[in-house]
């Protein structure tokens, strides 16, 4: 069972459905419905074009439901407009979902977590994360975007903005390495692009060729995470740094800095620097200041924190930090780095460790409990 098949796949057959007159809502249960018939017969008798079993199956599946719903009784259903099995159509149409996705009938937040759920393939668990609320909070809220559009028709898209969030967050869960998804919000994001003439757009772009440059050099031979001072730089993908430098250099021009913008010129700063002691933690420290600005965000102020400890030293760094509020995801981390370059050992070991117990992904738990280890280590000897 090809479970990264059935994955890229079901943006498209949702479409499929969607334009053949389902609603949103009826779509995604009935492809999701025939993503579990795939699993059950698959791997017994796996069909020679899947996404046309896959159209037809979910089709079939979209008529019962609408024949057994009684408050749509009156919809006329018929059943020869089934699909016929064979080849389907051979289209993309994943990028014009996530703008259906972002429909004007749900709040930008509602409209992402949705599409991130629906289309982008992350789980609740995910997006909670993504978005610092609990677990049941993001539930309700994917759960209330699913009655709001239930029986609307995906005729109007939603806004640009909200399509690049989502876009984001779906490369941020694919370059944490949970899911792989990067490459495929890259993807997107050259096709959006190539289709508007749109500054963030261009600054979205840019900010994922960057990172994504660094992706090779990320983790060991043996998986372990490598942190960005200590990555081999020859690793770096030169090309797709050229290309985002040049991306954010276009857009930039423009004088209408956006936060994604200015997230892509840190991440240019850091690849700009042939070895970490060259990092020009200045400069990073001013365009975090321009992204605290833009957003005022939590993370961006924890990020500036780090930037602050190596830019006038990690006392000041700290001093950042404190007025932060703890419970930010990796705010234990920084403070346990800031506080081992500041020559306190002992409490960095222990906040190393606290910051494992809450790591959000294995190799960053694997990492962090190594930190924690060496510091010990040195302790005892």
């Amino acid at each position: 069972m090809d479970e990264a098949l059935l994955r890229t796949l079901t943006p498209t057959v949702i479409a499929i459905l969607v334009r053949r007159g389902a609603d949103f809502a009826a779509a995604e249960d009935a492809v999701q419905d025939a993503l579990v018939e795939a699993v059950r017969v698959w791997s017994d008798d796996p069909p020679r074009d899947p996404q046309g079993w896959l159209v037809t199956v979910a089709w079939r599946k979209f008529l019962d439901a609408a024949r057994a719903d009684t408050s749509r009784r009156h919809r006329e259903v018929r059943v020869e407009d089934e699909p016929t099995p064979g080849p389907a159509e051979a289209v993309d149409d994943t990028l014009q979902l996530y703008f259906l996705c972002a429909h004007p009938s749900l709040t930008p937040a509602s409209a992402v977590a949705l599409t991130l759920r629906a289309v982008g393939g992350l789980t609740t668990r995910q997006i909670a994360r993504a978005y610092l609320v609990p677990e049941a909070t993001m539930a309700q809220r994917i759960s209330r975007a699913k009655r709001t559009v239930s029986g609307v028709r995906f005729t109007r898209p939603g806004d640009v903005g909200t399509v690049l969030r989502v876009l984001y967050l779906v490369f941020n869960e694919g370059y944490s390495g949970d899911v792989d998804l990067a490459a495929e919000a890259i993807r997107l994001t050259r096709q959006l692009a190539a289709r508007t003439d749109h500054e963030e757009v261009a600054g979205l772009l840019a900010l994922m060729l960057l990172h994504h440059a660094r992706r090779p050099a990320r983790t060991g031979p043996d998986g372990r995470l490598v942190p960005l001072a200590e990555q081999d730089r020859g690793r770096w993908d030169t090309l797709l740094i050229a290309e985002g430098v040049d991306v954010l250099q276009a857009a930039l021009a423009r004088d209408r800095l956006g936060e994604f913008q200015a997230q892509a010129a840190i991440a240019a700063l850091h690849a700009d620097a042939q070895a970490a002691e060259e990092t020009d933690w200045v400069q990073i420290v001013e365009w975090y200041d321009e992204l605290v600005r833009l957003t005022d965000s939590p993370v961006a102020r924890l990020n500036r924190a780090v930037a602050v400890g190596e830019a006038d030293g990690p006392r000041a760094g700290l001093a950042a930090l404190a007025g932060l509020d703890p419970a930010l995801p990796r705010h234990t981390a920084a403070a346990a780095y800031l506080h081992e370059r500041a020559g306190d050992p002992v409490t960095a070991a222990r906040l190393y460790a606290e910051a494992a117990r809450s790591a959000p992904n294995l190799p960053e738990r694997a990492h962090l409990t190594r930190q924690a280890a060496r510091l010990n280590a040195r302790l005892r000897g």
